[in-house]
């Protein structure tokens, strides 16, 4: 059966944002998944960021992360284009801020749609867009005793 897209559901809601923050405190799965529930998706997409052990080839012992005065503002702007260019349904975007240690949640998006497809071509544009373009830096602690800023955009 081929998609209509007569009833309301299948259209993306008024105010489909519904959690945007920036915390340094741990973040939760079961946070980001109640605000995304939502009677008419078919698809819910996630990406969980998480702090890996490497990087470039060098051991990463921990890293820290700070953001902009802007950082939430831009991630609002990012969460509306995504919202403006698919039919989402609930969206939740949550980013870690301080310092964090290797297993620890730094990120997590996720966007409900009518459809699957949709959700996972919404949720990668707000992971790949809040990478670019909000003023989040990442500082990097190396085992050999370097370390490196990342800019998020």
């Amino acid at each position: 059966m081929a998609p209509t897209y007569d009833h309301p559901g299948e259209l993306a809601a008024q105010d489909p944002v519904r959690l945007l923050a920036i915390r340094d405190e741990p973040l939760s799965l079961d946070e980001v998944f109640k605000a995304v529930g939502d009677d008419a998706a078919g698809g819910t997409a996630y990406f969980v960021g998480t702090v890996r052990n490497h990087d470039a080839g060098a051991d990463v012992d921990t890293l820290g992360y700070s953001a902009h005065p802007t950082a939430e503002a831009e991630m609002r702007r990012v969460a509306e284009k995504v919202a403006a260019a698919h039919p989402v349904r609930a969206l939740a975007a949550v980013h870690r801020v301080g310092d964090l240690k290797v297993g620890d949640l730094a990120v997590i998006v996720a966007v409900s749609c009518p459809h699957r497809a949709e959700a996972f071509e919404a949720c990668r544009m707000l992971i790949d867009d809040l990478k670019h373009e909000v003023p989040i830096w990442k500082h990097q602690r190396f085992s050999d005793g370097t370390e490196e800023w990342v800019g998020a955009c």
